[in-house]
């Protein structure tokens, strides 16, 4: 089930309250962060009979923070491009009740149109939509997968994305913001496939934006 973050609600509903003033078609911002990875609780079964494990119980996957970067272009006013990227996000695979069976690495490059609610004070809201990518790699087993082959295919979904900028003088300002990815990923284990994993993570945190 899709979790809707209170700030995404939060955000939406002060930009309606604010009246709104024109950002500069031309500028981009560059944002320096961190940001945590928390994918939902549940993130699907597997099912390993060909392997003679037999379906598996819910699968969990952990969450992670790394530091994160993001460049926006302004291609109208109030209306950017931004492209998000990061240090690559490292998240424990546990079956539930077994325990941890192994781990993964990813790097979940997003895109997407946002639109800034500027206003005369100091607090900018902003929403946005767009499109993740996102790519696994560096899989390990351990436990009861031990010894054993693990892969997870690349996901490309849907991405929504709302925050605030807090002013800090005219060129910077402190962010505060939430996403949410839709990530499906193929599982195998030596090559089989095994079920899918359903991460749609939320990815919170705080960067300090740069305005050029």
């Amino acid at each position: 089930m899709t979790r809707t973050p209170a700030l995404l609600l939060a955000a939406l509903a002060a930009a309606l309250a604010l009246p709104a003033a024109a950002q500069s078609r031309g500028d981009w911002t560059l944002g320096l962060g961190a940001h945590n990875v928390d994918p939902k609780s549940d993130n699907g079964s597997l099912d390993a009979t060909a392997l003679g494990l037999g379906p598996l119980p819910p699968t969990e996957v952990g969450s992670s923070v790394r530091p994160t970067i993001t460049a926006e272009y302004f291609i109208r006013d109030n209306l950017g491009i931004e492209v998000l990227a990061a240090l690559p996000f490292q998240h424990d695979i546990e079956i539930r009740g077994v325990g941890k069976v192994g781990s993964t690495k990813h790097l979940p490059p997003t895109f997407s149109l946002q639109y800034h609610f500027a206003n005369a004070s100091k607090a900018t809201p902003f929403v946005g939509v767009g499109l993740n990518y996102t790519t696994f790699f560096s899989e390990e087993t351990t436990g009861a997968l031990a010894g054993t082959e693990l892969s997870l295919d690349d996901s490309w979904g849907l991405a929504a994305h709302a925050g605030i900028d807090f002013a800090v003088g005219e060129r910077s300002a402190i962010r505060i913001d939430a996403r949410w990815a839709d990530i499906d990923a193929d599982v195998k284990v030596n090559g089989v496939e095994v079920g899918t994993a359903n991460i749609d993570p939320l990815v919170y945190g705080a960067a300090w934006v740069l305005k050029f």
